[in-house]
């Protein structure tokens, strides 16, 4: 039966099953699902349009004949005569070589490749099937719009083009000055004919080739080394699949050691849909909930335009198909921070809002922090596209649908409120031996921690195999490998991000309540490194309240300065102890964290209303339990001293008569191991030597030389030289 019979035959048959051809996407898979299994092959990709699918079969049924029929002939007028010389003559012919040569009587040995080629695979027609362990690929691809049957070989030194195809289409042929000599199956082939700039399209990715026009082979387009070289692709025969490397990224990767041995792992752009893994992005929803939808949201004309783009760029990945799904949420664009341009996301809330709440536990930054004591060399991996590379389960798929001027389109998980925990589990799943001894992973990003550089490559080169094997592919322009130090993480501790304090520090005088409150949001995520920050921050905290006229210019002022002198906070060691730093003031409550001499954290916060009537003592006290709870998983354990300026507070747990209050807090002290010791305010460390060390810096102290200079010579001193100011060493001015 033909293709146009067996059309007719389906016609005729699904108006007994209208259910079976609903849509006009499963009207197409109910009829590939029938063509013959040679047929299938060539036509290479899903179809989600019926007539497009009729239209490629007949025209892929044509090419297929009339390759049999080249066959056929050339078979006839090539059969030898059946004399046994030449009978052993032809069982003796080395295996075809395709060979790039400049001059017709070259011999191969000469060839400018100067190295030995692999045998090449030149199919004798397109129904052939390519053999295992063959260095080549195939598939169906357009060319100039036009669906060709690609052979990708590494064996061949050049990119060949069949006449046939040339002469259907009526492609412009060029000749060239010399000629080539190539030795191809069945005799040599000798040809001065190629084609300029002939577009070739591969998934969103389009190419400029010259092929070689050869005779008929049976394949379309054979791309060669010259175009696989050009282009950095990466050929996996294993599984069938290609990928390419940006030419730059490709000459870092080289550079780098154990990266350059997985090239692949940083992939241009994701080959497909994601394979199948134990864990598949599920949605459970409330129950009794109803299908969601919402109308598209008005765009304008350049977006419109943007919207084609992109939408056809993701079905030809295969992320989004055609639709007929009760749920629909709007799409919209969102400005890409980094790079420019748009990025198309889907408004969820609508579904957001009736799915139940994963409560998978996403880690603490902090706590996180606290993983890499005494680590020196640090590697970041960022995945590409993170969420694209988990599939969504089945049974779900139609819940993500979501809605444009151009139709309903089926979207993987971005956007969507459990997205972040379900990508938190698979990737613990994929890095469960590794994690907590040399990786950290928060949600689709890798951190690699090691003491040296050495144990560092051994650990980078494990995490590659596990992204290589679990087929996840990460952004090399968003990765760093071996650093010894970061704009956060060194060996010395953990620091302020210079690029965040940035947007501190121009930021504009807040007017209104709500500018306030995001300044103080953005400052406040910077509080530990930054003493008394509730102290400093409360004029602005307080305008935020009504019926409130304060003048915070100074606050805002002050926390601007602070950010910029932040210290390096160092890493933790829980087995050795602690000492806090405890202080109380009518403003607020402060707190520092140190372990020998360093910096841990800073804790503060502002008093409440009914802490305002609390005594003195009480509030001191106060201090203690703030600390205490705010770094319990540091200090319950292990050995810590707290220091405080309150003197009667030393002897809290021999004071005869405790209130209610006390009692309760003394309770709470029970679980530590813990020594209260007395320091006077002009003699504590916190006041005196921390604060030269955090907010003395070099050019602060360069500024002061000057006016120190004219100082010492009104009171008549022996004279000092100004250079032996600009070295001398700031210290504190008290000593344990």
């Amino acid at each position: 039966m033909s293709v146009l019979e067996y059309i007719q035959a389906f016609i005729c048959l699904s108006q007994y099953s209208p259910e079976d051809v609903g849509t006009d996407p499963r009207r197409a898979a109910r009829l590939l699902g029938g063509f013959d299994p040679t047929l299938l092959t060539h036509l290479g990709r899903r179809y989600h349009s019926f007539t497009e699918l009729v239209d490629a079969a007949i025209d892929m049924e044509h090419r297929l004949r009339e390759a049999q029929e080249d066959q056929r002939r050339k078979r006839l007028e090539s059969t030898p005569p059946s004399s046994s010389s030449q009978r052993q003559r032809v069982g003796h012919q080395s295996p075809p070589h395709i060979c790039y040569l400049e001059e017709p009587q070259q011999q191969e040995q000469h060839c400018r490749t100067q190295q030995p080629l692999s045998s090449c695979y030149v199919p004798p027609h397109p129904t052939a099937s390519i053999p295992e362990g063959e260095p080549v690929l195939a598939s169906t691809f357009l060319i100039n719009e036009h669906p060709t049957v690609v052979l990708f070989d590494s064996g061949a030194t050049h990119t060949f083009i069949s006449r046939s195809y040339v002469t259907k289409y009526g492609y412009h042929i060029n000749n060239m000055k010399t000629k080539y000599h190539i030795k191809a199956p069945g005799s040599p082939i000798d040809t001065n004919q190629i084609m300029r700039h002939l577009s070739l399209c591969i998934g969103t990715k389009e190419f400029y080739v010259d092929p070689v026009v050869l005779p008929n082979q049976g394949i379309d387009i054979i791309l060669g080394m010259d175009w696989m070289k050009e282009h950095n692709v990466l050929l996996d025969i294993t599984s069938r699949t290609s990928h390419t490397v940006n030419a730059t990224e490709a000459q870092l990767i080289e550079k780098i050691p154990v990266v350059s041995n997985f090239p692949d792992v940083f992939s241009e752009e994701l080959p497909g849909l994601p394979p199948d893994r134990d864990v598949e992005f599920a949605i459970e929803l409330v129950p009794g909930t109803a299908p969601v939808s919402r109308i598209p949201y008005r765009m304008a004309p350049d977006e419109l335009k943007e919207l084609k783009v992109q939408l056809q760029e993701q079905l030809d990945k295969g992320f989004i198909r055609p639709s007929s799904s009760p749920w629909g949420c709007p799409a919209l664009f969102v400005e890409k921070k980094d790079q420019g341009g748009k990025r198309l996301c889907v408004d969820c809330w609508p579904l957001n809002a009736v799915t139940v709440k994963n409560k998978y536990p996403l880690p603490h930054i902090d706590i996180l922090f606290d993983q890499l004591a005494r680590a020196k060399v640090f590697s970041k991996i960022d995945l590409r596209s993170g969420y694209y590379q988990i599939k969504i389960r089945e049974g779900d798929i139609t819940k993500t649908a979501f809605s444009t001027r151009y139709g309903l389109y089926l979207v993987m998980s971005f956007g969507l409120t459990n997205a972040p925990a379900f990508f938190m589990y698979m990737m613990n799943s994929a890095f469960m031996n590794e994690l907590d001894k040399f990786v950290v992973v928060f949600i689709d990003d890798i951190l690699i921690y090691s003491k040296s550089e050495e144990e560092h490559k051994e650990h980078l080169r494990i995490v590659l195999t596990q992204l290589r094997e679990h087929k996840l592919y990460a952004k090399f322009s968003m990765c760093a490998f071996l650093v010894e130090g970061s704009h956060i993480l060194s060996e010395k501790g953990v620091a302020v991000d210079p690029s965040k304090v940035k947007d501190v520090l121009n930021w504009k005088q807040p007017e209104t309540v709500t500018e306030i409150r995001s300044f103080l949001g953005l400052a406040g995520y910077y509080r530990r490194f930054i003493k008394d920050f509730s102290k400093t921050a409360k004029p602005m905290t307080s305008l935020t309240k009504k019926n409130t006229n304060l003048n915070c210019e100074e606050a805002f002022q002050t926390l601007k300065k602070l950010l910029t002198t932040a210290p390096v906070l160092a890493q933790p060691n829980v087995t050795k102890p602690f000492d806090v730093y405890c202080d109380a003031s009518g403003n607020g409550l402060g707190c520092v964290l140190m372990q020998e001499g360093r910096v841990i954290a800073y804790a503060s916060r502002q008093l409440r209303k009914h802490e305002a009537n609390y005594p003195t003592h009480d509030l001191e006290l106060a201090a203690v339990v703030h600390a205490l709870k705010i770094w319990r998983h540091y200090l319950l354990g292990n050995t810590c001293h707290i220091y405080t300026d309150h003197k009667s507070l030393k002897y809290i747990f021999i004071q005869p008569e405790l209130n209610m209050r006390q009692r309760r807090w003394l309770e709470l002290t029970k679980d530590y191991e813990l020594e209260i010791h007395y320091h006077p305010s002009k003699a504590n460390v916190v006041v005196d030597a921390l604060s030269h060390k955090a907010h003395c810096n070099f050019i602060d102290a360069r500024s002061t030389v000057r006016v120190l200079f004219c100082e010492i010579g009104e009171i008549e001193t022996p004279t000092v030289l100004e250079a032996e100011l600009y070295n001398l060493i700031i210290e504190p001015t008290i000593k344990d």
